[in-house]
C-alpha cells in the first residue's frame, strides 16, 4: 500500500489560512470534558435558538418533501425574496432581482467561490486588517497580490482613508469591506463608503461587502449599503446570510447579490463544488425573510445589553481597555500595556481562567496586543468571566516578566 506524502499535496495548500476560532472551541471543548467551567466567547455564533417559525417551515417543508436537488443558484423563490428584501432593506434602486442572487451553504463558500470566479494570479485585492481569515486565505490560495490596510483603533476600527487612496491602482480588482466590523465591531461612516465608491469609480474595481452583520447593529441610523451609493449597484457583491441575524448558524445558509453575469459564474462554481443548499432549508430562509421581525430586533437588544455589560466590566480591569462596538457582537479590546502575545495570553485565559477568547493577530497582523471576546454568552455567563479575567491576569503577567 502507498503512503501519502507530504509533498504529493498540491502547493497551494501552503498558502491556504484556518479560522483559530473553531481551534479554540475544540480546545475548550477538551477543557470542559474534564468537568470545569468555560465561558465560550471565541465563536461568532448566536446563542440563542432559531425562531419557531422558521423551525416549523423546515419541518413542514420536509414533510411537503421538498428534499431533492435544486439549482444551483437557489431556489427561485428564495432568490426572489431575497433579491426584495435586501432591496428594500438596504434602499438600492433600482431592486435587485433574483437573476443577481446566489444562494450557498453558509457565507463562506459564497465568497469563495465569488472570489475564484474573479482572481487571478498577480491582480491586486485590498482588505482591512485585522480581518475575517477567509478573505486573505482565498486570495493567497489564488495567487493575487495581497494589500492589507490596518484599520486604526484611533479612528472607531475605520481604515485611513488616505492610505487607501494610496494602494489603490488601475491594478485594483477587488476591495473587500466589512461593516459592521469582525472582530473589532467597528462601522464604516457614509463619508467612509462614499470615499470608496468614488475610488471605485475612478479606478474601476469591485467591491466586496460582506454585510453578514448588517442586522447586528446599534447606531441610532439607519444601515448603509455601499451598494445603495449612486453608481454603485453594478459595482458591489453584497454578501449576507442567516446565520448572526436569525440564530441559523447551522443551518448553513448564505447568499449573495451581484451582477448577472458574475452570478452565472459563481453559479457554476457553485456547480462544481456543492451542487445546491439544502431545499427544506432554503424554505426555511424565506420564512426568516418573510416573517415577523421582532426576534430579531429582540435578540439584537439583548446583544446590546451584554455589549454594554462586557465593555464596562473590560474597562474596569487594570491593563485593558476597550471602544464601544458599534454593530456585530464583538468587543476588541486592547492589551498591549499587558503583552503583544495576545495568542499566549488567550490560551492562558482559557487554560487558567476558563475563558475562551481569540487572540487579535489571529485576524492580522494589525491585531497583535488585541484580543476578541464574542459577546453572544449570557450576561452571567459574562459576569463570570470578567471576574475569571481579573483573577487571572496578574499569574500571566508575574510569568511573562520572569
Amino acid at each position: 500500500m502507498l503512503a501519502v506524502h507530504e509533498d504529493r499535496l498540491a502547493a497551494a495548500v501552503a498558502r491556504l489560512g484556518s479560522e483559530n476560532a473553531f481551534e479554540i472551541l475544540a480546545r475548550a471543548r477538551e477543557i470542559e470534558a474534564r468537568g470545569r467551567r468555560v465561558v465560550h466567547m471565541e465563536i461568532g455564533e448566536p446563542d440563542f435558538d432559531t425562531p419557531e417559525h422558521i423551525k416549523k417551515a423546515a419541518v413542514d417543508a420536509l414533510y411537503e418533501n421538498h428534499t431533492h436537488y435544486t439549482p444551483s443558484s437557489g431556489l427561485p423563490s428564495l432568490r426572489a425574496t431575497i433579491a426584495e428584501y435586501a432591496s428594500r432593506f438596504r434602499h438600492v434602486n433600482p431592486q435587485w432581482e433574483a437573476e443577481n442572487v446566489v444562494v450557498g451553504p453558509g457565507a463562506k463558500p459564497v465568497i469563495w467561490n465569488t472570489l475564484s470566479a474573479l482572481l487571478d494570479p498577480g491582480d491586486e485585492f485590498i482588505y482591512f486588517d485585522p480581518a475575517y481569515p477567509a478573505y486573505a486565505s482565498c486570495a493567497s490560495y489564488h495567487q493575487a497580490t495581497i494589500h492589507a490596510i490596518p484599520l486604526l483603533e484611533s479612528r472607531n476600527w475605520r481604515m485611513d482613508l488616505d492610505e487607501l487612496a494610496r494602494r489603490v491602482s488601475a491594478k485594483t480588482k477587488v476591495v473587500v469591506i466589512n461593516s459592521p466590523h469582525n472582530p473589532t465591531g467597528g462601522v464604516l461612516t457614509k463619508g467612509d463608503l462614499e470615499f470608496i465608491a468614488g475610488l471605485a469609480g475612478r479606478f474601476d474595481f469591485l467591491v466586496l461587502a460582506d454585510e453578514i452583520y448588517s442586522r447586528n447593529f446599534y447606531l441610532g441610523s439607519e444601515y448603509v449599503s455601499i451598494a445603495s451609493l449612486p453608481g454603485m449597484r453594478e459595482r458591489t457583491i453584497v454578501v449576507d446570510g442567516f446565520s448572526k441575524a436569525y440564530a441559523m448558524t447551522g443551518w448553513r445558509l448564505g447568499y449573495a447579490l451581484m451582477p448577472e453575469r458574475l452570478a452565472r459564474t459563481v453559479t457554476l462554481f457553485n456547480n462544481n463544488t456543492f451542487s445546491c443548499v439544502a431545499s427544506f432549508v432554503q424554505m426555511a430562509g424565506i420564512a426568516a425573510l418573510t416573517g415577523p421581525d421582532e426576534p430579531v430586533t429582540r435578540m439584537n437588544e439583548i446583544f446590546r445589553t451584554r455589549r454594554d455589560r462586557l465593555i464596562e466590566g473590560l474597562n474596569a480591569i487594570a491593563g485593558i481597555s476597550c471602544l464601544v462596538p458599534e454593530g456585530a457582537f464583538y468587543a476588541f479590546p486592547n492589551v498591549s500595556e499587558i503583552t503583544h502575545d495576545d495568542r499566549a495570553l488567550a490560551k492562558f485565559l482559557l487554560d487558567e481562567g476558563g475563558v475562551a477568547c481569540g487572540g487579535g493577530s489571529s485576524f492580522g497582523a494589525a491585531g497583535e496586543g488585541y484580543l476578541r471576546f464574542s459577546y453572544a454568552a449570557s450576561l452571567d455567563d459574562i459576569d463570570w468571566a470578567l471576574q475569571s479575567i481579573a483573577k487571572t491576569l496578574p499569574k500571566f503577567t508575574n510569568l511573562s516578566s520572569r
